[in-house]
């Protein structure tokens, strides 16, 4: 089972996701390798996973968006959210660091360098309740999601490669043309109907008369 949200404090509305105990959280299928995961730094807390739009960055989540991940990491925390002042971490999905001595649920990073911490001073109700609100509980096949939504974003890059290569194309034809151009201007000048229109061979007298 997984549970879903939704923040409506940016536009398009963000997912966020997690599964229903720390158990599901570490079984859920590979997501993107950008995709931040949000947990209680030092605390037992739920794994919760933001589905960032296609072409963003998990270094440029805007800060509502942060602030309601954080809420929630908090509020599904059955230690964290006693306290005010905890710590919650976030890192993108590929810094996951696990290995066969670590607990269930329990990771590690990579690169400490990619790990950003957010202080919350205590529970806000407004916005763990706001989220709340839009929770739904799914049975969803989560590896044909991960592979839908890829081949979705392999669709539009093929097609964004294939519209590149026909403007280059279009590019590269028009050179061509403006090169064939520049090299035959003066083709014109030296057929033998030119020379023959630009000689005095063939005038008659009166050209002279009327030169002079």
């Amino acid at each position: 089972m997984v549970y879903y949200f939704t923040s409506n404090v940016v536009d398009p509305p963000a997912f966020i996701y997690v599964g229903k105990d720390k158990v599901e959280s570490t079984q859920l299928p590979r997501p993107p390798s950008n995709t931040p995961k949000f947990h209680a730094d030092k605390l037992s807390s739920a794994h919760i996973y933001l589905r960032l739009p296609e072409g963003s960055d998990w270094e440029s989540v805007p800060q509502d968006l942060l602030t309601d991940c954080a809420q929630l990491t908090k509020s599904n925390s059955i230690e964290g959210n006693k306290k005010d002042n905890i710590n919650v971490v976030y890192t993108p999905w590929s810094n996951l660091k696990k290995d066969g001595s670590m607990a269930v649920g329990q990771v590690s990073f990579k690169d400490q360098r990619k790990v950003k911490k957010i202080l919350v001073e205590t529970r806000i109700n407004a916005i763990v309740n706001r989220l709340n609100k839009t929770k739904e509980e799914r049975f969803p096949d989560l590896a044909e999601e991960k592979e839908e939504r890829e081949r979705e974003i392999r669709n539009r890059e093929n097609k964004a490669m294939l519209e590149r290569k026909k403007e280059e194309a279009r590019v590269a034809r028009e050179h061509r043309e403006k090169a064939w151009q520049k090299d035959h201007a003066y083709d014109d000048v030296f057929t033998e109907d030119a020379l023959e229109a630009s000689s005095n061979q063939n005038r008659d007298a009166g050209f002279y008369d009327d030169f002079l």
